[in-house]
């Protein structure tokens, strides 16, 4: 017992000291929002009915032993007349396997998770991956009721999916608010209903946006430390104006609890797909036909670009849109129907999100001047393909170098060099034959087989026109120079070296 006496004199302290200071600050210690703004509990009884389950069946094959996967390797081998045969021998008679292993009949598997109603018709958004591969979807509301849905669409780009039921009474409907205007620290609501037990609610900050996994490409999430726990995927996170901001996707943890780092997609994002997979039952996005990288700071400066921004245009497919507007490999994407293109991720989802067949103006950056292109859309096909497996470059037999810069060896393309590395006839320049490990050219990962197309972007067909532009960067006191690299199979991309 008394060992607790110091420390709870400890724990007195402050609050000791602030009643001696008198009144005034004891008001002044108890901070404002210690428990949230009043807000919180208006919003959950105005949209919690909107809230809901959902249930899904999935029939799965068995896969064979008793603890899952093939018999023979799941259950251990036992010498004849060890004491523990008989117990295991008894195991699996009772799981119906025998000798010939358990049961292999189909069985069925439950699992849970949230969503929300958007129309009073019996529209429901949630996550594709709460009902993916479902053969049974259930809609179970706040109150219990239970209805069987129907799947309308679903976009795996960006884990998003629309159900359809059909409503026995009244329904309560949410509305999309903008989530382009929230701000950092603003407070959000999260609300599920993992366990058909009726809502629950958590409350917490927007603590980031944009946030960028790379799990797909039109990642832009809303990172809030509201409590998003198992069975709250698909659930909406809410302004305190009760309009829906965001629908609750993944969360960072080691336990699978909330440690108060959880993602959203945000509401502009989910408003577009949900649009068009009610009218579609699809996606539908629009495509402008180029391959795009990075503007870093060396080719910003190689192109006469200040402060680097934009979408570096790395490729042109012959058949897309942009090829006749007169968009070229090097210019400089800066902006697209009007809005600024800061990166090349802000790039994709813009055009992703812009009608197909829409004429939009593209303001691009070519040798330091500004020009506007006139592009009319086509519909991206949003299928996944196959990715390929680059071949490994084979170690060449000799080195016939003409010239070395930057720590290349270069040479003419010959047949002979074509052959060794697979390079395609349509490929035109000057082949990298060997890099030195010491060099930028290393850092930038050019590699033996690749070849360089241009140099500060005018074409070069021999090594002496390429060792005679850098020659002449280096006199005029460049700090880089960029290069335009095709590999073997014409994939082009833009890579600055240092010249000092």
């Amino acid at each position: 017992m008394t060992s607790a006496i110091p420390a709870l004199s400890r724990r007195l302290r402050p609050l000791v000291a602030a009643i001696c200071l008198g009144a005034v600050s004891v008001v002044m210690a108890e901070p404002a929002f210690a428990r949230g703004p009043e807000g919180i509990a208006d919003v959950a009884e105005k949209v919690i009915d909107a809230v809901v389950n959902i249930s899904t069946s999935q029939t799965v094959e068995a896969k064979g032993g008793p603890l899952g996967g093939d018999n023979k390797s799941t259950m251990p081998k036992l010498p004849p007349g060890s004491p523990f045969e008989e117990f295991f021998d008894d195991f699996k008679n009772r799981h119906g396997g025998g000798d010939k292993g358990p049961d292999m009949a189909p069985h069925k598997t439950v699992s849970l998770g949230s969503g929300f109603i958007i129309d009073t018709a019996g529209i429901v958004v949630t996550n594709n991956h709460v009902i993916d591969g479902a053969d049974e979807i259930n809609v179970i509301m706040n109150d219990g009721s239970k209805f069987k849905a129907d799947l309308v669409g679903v976009d795996k780009k960006t884990d998003l999916a629309v159900l359809k039921f059909a409503p026995s009474k009244p329904l309560t409907a949410v509305k999309f608010g903008d989530s382009d205007k929230l701000r950092l620290g603003e407070w959000v609501v999260a609300i599920g209903n993992p366990f058909s037990l009726g809502g629950t609610v958590t409350a917490g900050i927007v603590s980031a946006k944009n946030r960028d996994f790379a799990s797909g490409p039109y990642d832009n999430y809303i990172q809030t430390d509201a409590a998003i726990n198992r069975g709250n995927s698909g659930g909406p996170l809410f302004n305190l104006d009760g309009e829906v901001i965001g629908v609750n996707t993944l969360i960072i943890s080691p336990t699978g609890g909330s440690i108060g780092i959880g993602f959203a997609v945000p509401s502009k994002t989910v408003a577009g797909v949900v649009d068009q997979l009610r009218q579609f039952g699809e996606l539908r996005r629009g495509w402008l036909g180029v391959r795009i990288q990075q503007v870093t700071d060396e080719i910003a400066e190689s192109l006469n670009i200040k402060p680097a921004r934009g979408a570096l245009i790395a490729g042109v497919d012959d058949k897309g849109p942009a090829k006749p507007a007169g968009i070229e490999p090097g210019d400089v994407v800066v902006k697209f129907d009007g809005k600024d293109i800061k990166e090349p991720k802000d790039l994709s989802r813009i055009v992703a999100d812009t009608a197909v067949g829409k004429q939009v103006d593209v303001v691009v950056i070519r040798k330091g001047e500004e020009q506007t292109k006139q592009v009319t859309l086509g519909r991206l096909d949003d299928g996944d393909k196959p990715v390929q497996v680059a071949n490994k470059t084979p170690e060449p037999a000799e080195k016939p170098v003409t010239q070395k810069t930057l720590g290349l060896d270069l040479a003419g393309l010959s047949k002979d060099l074509r052959s060794r590395y697979k390079v395609k006839d349509s490929v035109k320049g000057v082949i990298i034959t060997n890099v030195d490990e010491n060099t930028d050219a290393a850092d930038k990962r050019l590699s033996p087989g690749e070849v360089i197309v241009e140099v500060a972007q005018e074409a070069v067909s021999n090594a002496a026109d390429v060792k005679k532009r850098v020659d002449q960067f280096k006199k005029d006191g460049k700090k880089s120079i960029l290069l335009l690299v095709a590999n073997s199979d014409g994939e082009l991309r833009f890579v600055a070296l240092s010249l000092q």
